[in-house]
């Protein structure tokens, strides 16, 4: 099987919708993800490459700039999903890898990612790619 991973385009939307939909649980309008997706493609702070398996997308990854007045410059994965299909192919941690890249080149002190408690298999894939976690966090929001 030939794995392709290449920056995201904006006609990727519509497998970015399913993959959010079947492998993370998130519901969102596919006219919404795709405007969403044209905007971050737009801007230099994010990066969002694709793993491409016979022209069609079977994961991703989204990152951006992580700046905070206690840190160093970091990056930070704001979503990373891989098909159940294609799970155990090694594009998880190539999509990984290609954040990783990015980061290192612009002279970040590394990546972060934050994942949901009970995602234990995930847990568990991220460190085996060598992250670490550290402490437990409560994530709060407020929608208008």
């Amino acid at each position: 099987m030939k794995i392709v991973i290449r920056e995201c385009k904006t006609q990727d939307y519509t497998d970015i919708v399913l993959l959010n939909k079947n492998e993370m649980g998130y519901e969102y309008p596919a006219e919404d993800t795709r405007k969403q997706l044209k905007q971050l493609l737009n801007d230099s702070n994010h990066k969002i490459y694709v793993a491409v398996v016979a022209d069609k997308v079977v994961g991703y990854i989204h990152a951006n700039n992580y700046e905070l007045l206690y840190a160093p410059h970091l990056k930070n994965i704001m979503g990373i999903a891989v098909s159940s299909d294609f799970r155990k192919n090694g594009i998880g941690k190539m999509l990984l890898n290609e954040v990783e890249t990015w980061a290192k080149g612009t002279g970040a002190y590394g990546v972060r990612l934050v994942s949901g408690a009970t995602r234990i298999g995930a847990h568990a894939f991220y460190t085996s790619c060598g992250y670490d976690g550290n402490k437990e966090q409560k994530n709060f929001k407020k929608m208008f």
